[in-house]
């Protein structure tokens, strides 16, 4: 719930409305009663904030591994719109201005989270180092929302900067760093929940729910009255000085003295260690495990997965519908929402692969962007911008930092290639338990304009040919998802991006949405193509005969290809399209009957009813009447 409070702030301090939330969490293996109570407390504490506060929850997704049972992972992507001459700078504004503390008091609650969590790690002797947990009100926070728009929207402010990470500190020192001005804090005016608080406390305190707003000296009175109006408490805490000193008092006596931006900026830049991992060749060596089993039960062993099944279990206890412009919610590639008074539409997808990028940190998040790209493209909108959640161990390590700095290479990369900015983002260290560290874990959140929003397609129906574009599957299964289920393993280099093939295939999906009436799109991603097309005949109730020449053309995760399902007298028209973007396409086969046929040198069937009940039950089946400890 914090973590759902904290992103919508980053977003309306700017002046933005939020309009919509996205979720990316890890956890351990559903088997464990643990970690079953973990996911089934994570979901509920961001369905009960985003739905209380009035923002819908639009999708996200999830992976289970024992690697996260010890540190599972929350993180949580908000977007927000508004108009150009809206925008609301963090900045202190000139000496004079006057600071004003807005929203929840200031109590013991959260007290040591950022500051502690961000730079250890927990072993069995954690227990001291685990902060007060923050105390969220969403109804207090859909107050300050309102609050601070009626702000915006009256002028009567010059920056806003949110609490959030280390509390007031923060909320002091960076704006006036930015604006390069000093400022005197009064502790003693900050309203409180506890009594007794000392400076340090004060100071530290990530009690949820509040904002810091510089004001003019002759509109604070407005600003005291907008609060009012919206029943929120406000208190005049500090005014902005000449010089650079941040000076704090507190109980009438100054307890801090230092600049500003030695608490920014020039705050100390600590060079760390960066080594490639010795294990990592011994990793890429690695040979598959022999498994020799039937590509239909190993469909229904990936169907019935929890990382890749029917994930209505957590997006059914979300409101997506509010504010009626969700067009595409969760279930899909990605989510898209009609921008009211025009013909636009914002698409976002999430995604990551921890799996991918212990293998190759560089390739897995560079793979990341183009599947995030091509999961907008799909629903017709052309990629804009990108913000990163990256993940990762201890970075005392050398190792993990290795992983760190490929990563980052990567997403650059990536991100150059498809003139795709990185606006934003945030990094989390020190995800290791007892010596253990996470999987290099970033995320991407990739935001997409439809100009205008495509028809949207009738369900997948009989007589529909299956086609698959994009370029060919190589025999590389390393990373994927019938490794990890199928054959229980981890090893090999997953397959490169290929720049310019994935630029192609982008354009053509979003072209084919545009230009081909009824056609249906979805990018091949974890699970590979069977999977991929698995979901899609179980969410229509319908079969399909399909041929397959190899176990790696079924479950591969090659990047760059997506399934394009259209009505048989439109398939010239997809073909055209391939042919003009320079794309691979071919025909694997026709929707109909009851039944997945797959033929190759043998023809397997696997009936529908048996699909629907893997992939209905791999979070529901596991969560309906569940223990939990």
């Amino acid at each position: 719930a914090t973590g759902v409070g904290g992103i919508l702030r980053d977003i309306f301090t700017m002046g933005a409305r939020p309009i919509g939330l996205w979720n990316q969490i890890r956890f351990g293996d559903l088997d464990d009663p643990h970690n079953r109570y973990l996911f089934n407390g994570v979901v509920a504490g961001i369905a009960g904030y985003g739905n209380a506060v009035g923002v819908p929850t639009l999708g996200g997704e999830v992976e289970f591994d024992p690697i996260y049972a010890g540190n599972p992972l929350v993180n949580v992507m908000c977007l927000g719109i508004l108009r150009d001459d809206q925008l609301v700078l963090g900045t202190a504004g000139p000496p004079g201005t006057v600071a004003v503390l807005l929203g929840a008091s200031t109590g013991r609650d959260g007290i040591g989270g950022a500051s502690v969590l961000a730079s250890a790690s927990f072993d069995e002797a954690a227990g001291a180092k685990r902060p007060s947990v923050q105390v969220g009100d969403p109804f207090e926070e859909k107050k300050l929302i309102e609050a601070c728009l009626d702000l915006y929207e009256r002028r009567l402010v010059v920056g806003v900067q949110d609490l959030g990470a280390a509390g007031l500190s923060c909320a002091a020192s960076e704006p006036a760093a930015r604006a390069g001005v000093g400022m005197d804090l009064n502790l003693d005016a900050v309203h409180l929940r506890e009594s007794d608080m000392t400076a340090p406390e004060l100071l530290m305190s990530e009690s949820q729910e509040r904002m810091m707003a510089f004001v003019a000296p002759g509109q604070v009175e407005e600003v005291l009255a907008v609060a009012e109006k919206w029943e929120i408490e406000a208190s005049v805490v500090g005014t902005v000085s000449t010089g650079d000193r941040l000076r704090v008092h507190h109980n009438g006596t100054q307890v801090v003295d230092v600049p500003a931006a030695s608490l920014t900026d020039e705050a100390p830049i600590l060079q760390r260690r960066i080594a490639r991992p010795d294990w990592m060749d011994e990793l890429w060596n690695r040979k598959d495990r022999t498994a020799d089993v039937p590509l239909d039960v190993a469909l229904l062993a990936l169907l019935e997965d929890p990382g890749l099944g029917d994930r209505s279990w957590i997006y059914e206890q979300f409101d997506h519908m509010l504010f009626l412009n969700t067009v595409q919610g969760p279930g899909r590639d990605g989510s898209l929402l009609r921008v009211r008074g025009t013909e636009k539409g914002l698409a976002v997808s999430t995604d990551g692969n921890g799996r991918l990028c212990q293998l190759d940190p560089r390739r897995g998040a560079e793979r990341l962007v183009y599947e995030a790209a091509l999961n907008v493209a799909v629903l017709g909108a052309r990629p804009l911008a990108v913000v990163d959640n990256l993940n990762f161990g201890n970075p005392e390590k050398p190792e993990v930092m290795w992983q760190f700095t490929e990563t980052l290479a990567g997403l650059g990369t990536a991100c150059e290639a498809l003139g795709v900015p990185i606006v934003g983002g945030n990094v989390s260290f020190y995800n290791e338990t007892d010596g253990q560290d996470i999987f290099p874990t970033p995320v991407v959140g990739l935001l997409g304009m439809a100009e205008p929003i495509p028809a949207q397609p009738a369900p997948v129906a009989a007589g529909m040919a299956i086609l698959l574009a994009g370029p060919g599957q190589s025999d590389n299964l390393a990373g994927t998802a019938y490794q990890r289920v199928v054959q229980g393993s981890l090893g090999g280099r997953p397959t490169r991006i290929q720049g310019d093939q994935g630029g192609r295939s982008i354009e053509l999906a979003i072209r084919i949405a545009h230009a081909v009436p009824g056609a249906v799109l979805h990018d091949i991603s974890q699970g590979g193509v069977l999977t991929a097309l698995a979901e899609l005949l179980v969410a229509a109730g319908i079969g399909a005969h399909i041929e397959i020449d190899s176990v790696a053309e079924a479950f591969g995760e090659d990047p760059h290809r997506f399934l394009c399902l259209v009505p048989a007298n439109r398939r010239a028209s997809v073909t055209q399209l391939a042919h003009e973007e320079q794309c691979e396409v071919q025909e694997i086969g026709m929707t109909g009957g009851d039944n997945l046929t797959i033929a190759n040198n043998t023809t397997t069937e696997v009936s529908l009813e048996r699909m629907i009940a893997a992939w209905s039950d791999a979070i529901a089946g596991k969560m309906h009447g569940a223990v939990y400890e």
